[in-house]
């Protein structure tokens, strides 16, 4: 399984969109490659995971084609992870030779009410059976072509079911746990009753450094090293899963120089936008 991160940033970017702190014009002064869009990971690129505003611009940026998506798994419906308007135009005279004739979303009942309050005004007939969409839940099980995926509660959202993922292919596994607070010990234990071995989880870390606890829609650093901890005694992951931390707020400081010192101390990688691991 090929996993790329296209976007590392959490919803306002990094730089954020409006914003004039120190930490982002810092970051505009040192550059694109400390750019961070929306959060979104591609995988063999056929899967992927999330559809940000950047979804188009990342395909051109990071050489794929949105063409060639067959799956979409939706954590949830905030903008930054589905910006839905695009997809009026994956048909009729907008997009030919699609080599995918079907993109199959999966995503919870929120995420499909999102899809069709956006595509109401303007989906032409000619374009809606190019897209299949199936609703799922917490602790769903289902397959997506070659995929085996499982759904678990994020601790994210008072209105809607907010999901993580597992997904799996050829004895090989991907843990997809942001954008979430730290995640309950009922769905780390259903992990482990479902048999999952991961070698690679990447971890929300929205906040870096500071601590968020129990109770927090995002994580830092060390309350990633909690999930880390649980998922190992589960038996999850062992001492060669990947461990990927994502998903950095611009009120974090999340430079490269800034997280490589995150990366020495605790042994993980911080993703950037395009980066590419295999497992």
């Amino acid at each position: 399984m090929k996993i790329k991160f296209l976007g590392t940033g959490a919803a306002e970017g990094v730089p954020s969109m409006f914003c004039n702190c120190e930490y982002c014009n810092n970051i505009r002064a040192l550059g694109s490659s400390e750019y961070r869009s929306r959060t979104q990971v591609l995988i063999d690129g056929i899967l992927g995971v999330d559809f940000p505003p950047e979804a188009y611009s990342n395909s051109l940026k990071h050489g794929y084609k949105l063409t060639n998506l067959k799956y979409l798994l939706v954590t949830h419906s905030h903008m930054d992870h589905f910006y839905a308007h695009d997809f009026i135009l994956r048909g009729y005279k907008y997009a030919k030779d699609m080599a995918q004739p079907v993109l199959h979303i999966y995503g919870n009942s929120e995420v499909k009410a999102v899809f069709d309050e956006c595509t109401a005004r303007e989906m032409k007939p000619d374009i809606a059976p190019h897209i299949s969409f199936n609703v799922i839940k917490p602790y769903d099980r289902f397959t997506a072509g070659e995929y085996k995926v499982i759904a678990i509660p994020a601790q994210h959202s008072k209105t809607e079911d907010a999901l993580l993922f597992y997904i799996g292919n050829g004895g090989k596994g991907y843990l997809h746990l942001h954008d979430s607070g730290r995640i309950s010990d009922e769905a780390l234990e259903y992990l482990a009753k479902c048999g999952v071995k991961a070698q690679a989880v990447a971890f929300d870390c929205t906040f870096v450094d500071y601590t968020a606890g129990e109770v927090s829609r995002h994580m830092g650093i060390e309350d990633d090293m909690v999930m880390k901890d649980k998922l190992h005694r589960l038996g999850v992951i062992d001492e060669n899963t990947k461990l990927i931390i994502t998903h950095f707020s611009h009120n974090s400081n999340p430079t490269r120089a800034n997280l490589k010192r995150i990366e020495e101390k605790y042994g993980v990688t911080a993703a950037y936008d395009g980066m590419e691991i295999e497992i």
